[in-house]
């Protein structure tokens, strides 16, 4: 598989270079509370500087349905990149009109600018592909080449990521790149034992990674909300829990073609279950096949795995040399039902191999509950991206820039 890289463009000093990141990163009120995305992007921002590029950087944020928005402005995240480049880092007030464009023709060798919120611009995500190449136009006026580091959106053919590297010499970031190497590993000859944990709320978010992933991996382990759909699968009543009745009869297929296959798909033994969706609801551990038989009755629904099943999950990861997580064990946001994803977090820690967060609420959960992204293997800056990849499906982003 061919993908071209930086090098490919050439002596880069004094040239215009349009850097499509994914900086996408949650804000409150203005502050942005996990830099992750930001600090993913820097060492392919740093390399264009120390080359003496005149490096223009393009992102979107949030959906602000093609308008300008202050709620999702870049500012705070071109503050945040001054900090992370120990570097001056200017920013536009718009994306393609006067601001950009003046700020544009003053930049220096080595210097960078942010321009505003991509999605500000209805052309950037528009269903019309000659509205796309339009704005993708505009955004090439200021390039002499285009460097695509945003793997959280390759999976969308959108005008920055597609359109726009068709327009100019365009390669792939550092990012995109360490990002392909993982997956690869992942599904090309994945050391063993290979497990796959997969969680989250919708089991039918996972549908195409279970369908893509059962030939591949020794051990599949599911939690989260999905894994009540896998419980009525298997005759059990899950109360109140979130239960996707319509994928009962795909999930049974997948646990019959695993078992065929030799696959183990551990199923949790116990869960978490509380009388209502809160952080001082009353809960008690309980049988994953006896939720109905807590107090809470036909009304009550599971928030986490249970201790048991999350000790067992611990043990199989530890023992496999490839591991891939996607998707929470529990609602980690309230802390009681967050040990379940906890202590999954923590035996990714400890694998002697390859460890791979999936991106998404994933990524935020490990920050979230005070765990270092260099205590894992990798944590991938595209959760639906990486589980497009993960399906074997063919994503714009990545065609554009030659990879096959």
């Amino acid at each position: 598989m061919t993908l071209r890289t930086i090098d490919s463009l050439g002596p880069l000093a004094g040239k215009r270079v349009v850097v499509r990141c994914d900086l996408n990163v949650p804000l409150r009120d203005t502050v942005i509370t996990d830099d992750g995305r930001v600090r993913a992007s820097v060492p392919t921002l740093a390399a264009l500087v120390a080359q003496g590029a005149r490096v223009i950087v393009v992102s979107h944020l949030g959906r602000p349905d093609g308008a300008p928005d202050p709620r999702y402005s870049l500012a705070p995240v071109a503050a945040r990149l001054g900090e992370l480049l120990d570097a001056p880092v200017a920013f536009a007030a718009d994306t393609v009109g006067a601001d950009a464009a003046s700020k544009v023709a003053a930049l220096g060798d080595g210097e960078v600018l942010v321009l505003e919120n991509l999605r500000f611009n209805p052309g950037e995500t528009s269903k019309n592909e000659a509205e796309r190449t339009a704005f993708a136009g505009e955004l090439a006026e200021f390039a002499d080449a285009v460097v695509s580091d945003g793997f959280g959106v390759v999976h969308r053919k959108q005008a920055s990521v597609f359109e726009l590297e068709q327009l100019r010499p365009s390669a792939a970031g550092l990012l995109i790149a360490a990002e392909l190497d993982v997956l690869d590993r992942l599904t090309e000859n994945p050391e063993r034992p290979y497990t796959v944990v997969l969680g989250g709320s919708k089991v039918s978010d996972k549908l195409g990674v279970i369908a893509h992933l059962l030939p591949r991996v020794d051990a599949l382990l599911v939690g989260g909300g999905m894994l009540f759909t896998f419980l009525a699968a298997q005759g059990h009543k899950v109360g109140s829990s979130l239960l996707e009745a319509d994928q009962i009869e795909t999930v049974q297929g997948y646990l019959t073609e695993a078992a065929e296959r030799g696959v183990d798909i551990v199923l949790p033994s116990d869960v978490v279950v509380a009388a209502s969706f809160s952080a001082d609801a009353e809960h008690v551990v309980a049988p994953a096949e006896a939720i109905e038989q807590t107090p809470f009755g036909a009304s009550g629904l599971g928030l986490d795995i249970g201790p048991e099943t999350a000790a067992a999950f611990a043990d199989r990861i530890r023992g496999s040399k490839t591991v891939f997580w996607n998707g929470p064990m529990g609602v980690f946001e309230l802390a009681p039902f967050a040990a379940g994803t906890r202590v999954v977090a923590e035996a990714l820690t400890q694998v002697d191999g390859l460890s791979v967060v999936g991106g998404g609420d994933s990524a935020a959960a490990v920050r979230q509950l005070g765990f270092e992204d260099a205590q894992f293997g990798h944590i991938s800056t595209g959760g639906g991206a990486s589980l497009e990849f993960l399906e074997g499906k063919k994503l714009p982003g990545l065609e554009v820039l030659g990879w096959q």
